[in-house]
């Protein structure tokens, strides 16, 4: 298939599932799966024709982009724990036995009652007397 890039890619879609499957022996070095449904094959030629063309994915993206399907699959390291710390200036409330406790996060710590602390357990640890963990005492963080 000759012209140029925008041409090579809209024309696409108007071909039939032989002529597809042409344009994919020249652009993949394996075969499609035998039930890939035509819409999905036209995006992936489109989409391989222009990194021919430009090149593809630096191999950073590629690790993170594996990373985040293997996270969402419950196979990879879980990002929960980068993602649990509220962003500055969230408050934070708990109602814990009839009181409610407010806590405001900051850049670099977190504010209860007038006094600043390093983390969310410092503060439940404070609140209920026992060891918990702080996000999830706070609601920041799944069980």
């Amino acid at each position: 298939m000759r012209g140029t890039l925008s041409a090579r890619i809209e024309v696409l879609p108007t071909l039939d599932r032989a002529q597809l499957l042409a344009t994919w022996a020249e652009n993949f070095s394996y075969d499609p799966p035998p039930k890939l449904r035509k819409e999905l094959m036209v995006a992936l030629l489109a989409y391989r024709i222009q990194e021919k063309e430009f090149g593809g994915l630096s191999h950073t993206a590629r690790r993170r982009l594996r990373e985040i399907a293997l996270t969402l699959k419950g196979e990879g390291p879980s990002q929960e724990k980068a993602d649990s710390s509220p962003q500055s200036g969230a408050r934070l409330l708990r109602l814990w036995h009839g009181e409610t406790h407010e806590v405001i996060a900051l850049g670099n710590g977190y504010e209860y009652r007038g006094q600043r602390y390093s983390s969310l357990s410092r503060i439940a640890r404070e609140i209920t007397g026992t060891r918990w963990s702080g996000p999830l005492f706070f609601g920041v963080r799944k069980p």
